[in-house]
């Protein structure tokens, strides 16, 4: 890795973490968040995942439109460390501790390679 990704990647981990203890106590369910990026096609290749303790707290997020308020904070954060998201309803998704014990036994470094980093 070069330094100058070194650079983005750390300042997008600190961006992300105020995002995530931002909204922790804000909303039912939530319990972390991630990144993948390749760093020869960012920003386009920028993938998050919000990862909720179960499904049916995805499935309520989406159904009362709260991802709205993830897709707002995490633009926030990153415009405010100058960082770019090309389109966050693009590069945002949603996921689930449940989900990823049924699909892949809780292994969430096999879970996150199958995102497309387009």
């Amino acid at each position: 890795m070069k330094k100058s990704d070194k650079k983005l990647d750390k300042a997008l981990r600190e961006a992300l973490t105020k995002v995530c203890d931002h909204l922790l106590g804000e909303v039912e369910g939530f319990v972390w968040l991630t990144h993948v990026v390749d760093f020869n096609r960012y920003p386009q290749s920028l993938k998050i995942v919000c990862v909720f303790e179960k499904e049916a707290d995805v499935a309520e997020l989406l159904s009362t439109q709260g991802d709205a308020l993830f897709y707002q904070c995490i633009e926030d954060e990153l415009k405010g460390a100058n960082l770019v998201i090309k389109n966050s309803r693009q590069s945002v998704s949603f996921d689930s501790e449940e989900a990823c014990e049924r699909s892949h036994k809780g292994r969430w470094n096999l879970r996150l390679k199958g995102l497309e980093l387009h």
